[in-house]
């Protein structure tokens, strides 16, 4: 069996339960190989090849453990585009159709290109234009948020075609939005901008020329599959974990770390945790609003009332941080994590997590919650822990392996493990 060093040299991917049954694992090696496996699945739109292989793979790891694995079907959007780009004159660029997207069909839509403002009021008429919005800069996450819904809706409203939003965000990629996975959020058809690429477009916005934006492609919806996986020991009442898997592209930063954390409970968990039966949830859908979660917390999550300890482990668990100027990452993690507890865990979560950027700093759920915390707060679940967060290149083309370190990850593990050993005996 190769040494870490010769591991990590070839990126030779070996099942995280034989390096268990050696008893001499390294544990930085362990969460390399699972974060190795996770990112090689490459895509993981919920119900697509990646995001399937990925879900088998977390069942097999878990089932091997002894839990007995619990699959539910769901339903998601789906959209692989012919054709999605701008152009107006001389300048075209591609662009991303926002789902759940609303084709142009093959001609495409034109109409002068008109800019307009956070409120989606432009100094011209929009009636029969293309309206293009810049967001602030931020790191965006969700079409649905106020800042981004209300502008696109004021310009349909206002008689505008089609809707041009230009993600302004640290990388100066397109940022991927997260929707609605149940029916489409606008009245037209809208598509992501990368501001690099914007340029051109701004200044033909000046001058009104007319644009034409064309998506074209398959789509329409496709089933995905949550699971759950248990360990019941006859005890009353349950601790469950849960961590989704799905996300716009490669997800290693935003998702990588929470599954690789998922993983090492599970494994430490089955051993140790005895008072307790175990529910470890993985889902898929995040990207339309946690569609997953609210699926699972329906049919296959323990009830509130057998319900001890509730972990959900989310996006940008332990992502890389990285310099402005020169493009390079850090050595050290991302801050912008947050650990939200309920507020009889404040106490314990600052003395576990002490000395953790970003997490060192726990808030109340009362306060601050958010993604799936929501959903599982919103069911009645009375003690619950959720990390989630955005990195420098959340919900971008670029989240892959450079986004996320195995030694980081696994400091952040193991806190996670002191957490749960101190909710847990």
């Amino acid at each position: 069996m190769p040494n870490r060093r010769e591991f990590l040299a070839t990126g030779a991917v070996l099942p995280a339960t034989a390096v268990l049954a050696g008893g001499q694992d390294d544990p930085v090696a362990r969460v390399a190989m699972d974060l190795d496996r996770y990112i090689r699945f490459g895509s993981k739109q919920a119900g697509g090849t990646g995001d399937n292989r990925c879900g088998a793979w977390l069942a097999a790891e878990i089932a091997a453990l002894g839990f007995e694995v619990e699959r539910q079907s769901i339903s998601v959007p789906w959209f692989e585009p012919r054709a999605s780009e701008l152009r107006c004159g001389g300048p075209r660029t591609e662009v991303c159709p926002q789902p759940i997207v609303m084709p142009t069909g093959e001609g495409g839509v034109s109409g002068p290109l008109v800019r307009v403002d956070g409120a989606g009021m432009a100094e011209v008429p929009l009636s029969g234009a293309i309206a293009l919005l810049e967001l602030a800069f931020a790191r965006h996450s969700s079409a649905m948020s106020k800042a981004i819904r209300e502008p696109v809706h004021a310009a349909f409203a206002m008689g505008a075609k089609a809707v041009i939003v230009v993600t302004h965000g640290p990388s100066g990629k397109v940022i991927a939005l997260n929707a609605d996975g149940r029916q489409p959020i606008f009245a037209g058809p809208v598509a992501l901008l990368a501001p690099e690429d914007a340029g051109p477009f701004l200044a033909a916005a000046m001058r009104a020329e007319v644009a034409t934006l064309v998506m074209t492609g398959e789509g329409g919806r496709r089933p995905a599959t949550n699971f759950i996986g248990r360990i019941d020991r006859g005890r009353k009442k349950w601790v469950v974990v849960s961590t989704p898997r799905s996300g716009w592209y490669d997800c290693a930063g935003e998702r990588g770390g929470g599954v690789a954390t998922w993983l090492w409970l599970a494994r430490w968990a089955s051993r140790v945790v005895t008072g307790y039966n175990l529910a470890f949830v993985c889902n898929s859908g995040h990207e339309y609003e946690n569609l997953g979660a609210a699926e699972a917390l329906k049919a296959t999550a323990p009830r509130p009332a057998d319900t001890h300890f509730w972990l959900h482990l989310g996006a940008n668990l332990a992502s890389q941080d990285w310099h402005d100027f020169t493009g390079a990452p850090l050595p050290g993690v991302d801050t912008q994590r947050y650990l939200s507890v309920t507020p009889g865990l404040l106490p314990l979560a600052r003395e576990i997590f002490a000395g953790q950027p970003g997490l060192e700093a726990p808030y109340s759920s009362e306060t601050v919650s958010a993604g799936e915390q929501v959903e599982i707060l919103a069911a009645g679940y009375a003690t619950v822990a959720a990390v989630f967060g955005t990195h420098r290149f959340h919900h971008v083309a670029s989240d892959n392996a450079r986004c996320v370190s195995a030694a980081n990850v696994a400091r952040t593990a193991r806190a996670f493990q002191t957490l749960m050993e101190r909710v847990a005996f």
